[in-house]
């Protein structure tokens, strides 16, 4: 399992759309540079995916 999420994963895991899958990462992404930390487009660390949406680690 990688460190990172996807927005696959993200579509498989909140049962919504690529589109706002994509609004998702970049929303999350967001924060994270806001925060100072270095992000890349269309992957946001597992961890704070999880986190902020509530879910279990599978």
């Amino acid at each position: 399992m990688s460190d990172v999420v996807r927005v696959d994963e993200v579509m498989t895991r909140l049962d919504c759309s690529m589109g706002k899958a994509y609004k998702i990462i970049k929303t999350l992404n967001d924060e994270l540079k806001r925060k100072g930390y270095i992000t890349v487009a269309g992957r946001v660390p597992r961890s704070y995916f999880e986190q902020k949406c509530l879910l279990e680690r599978k």
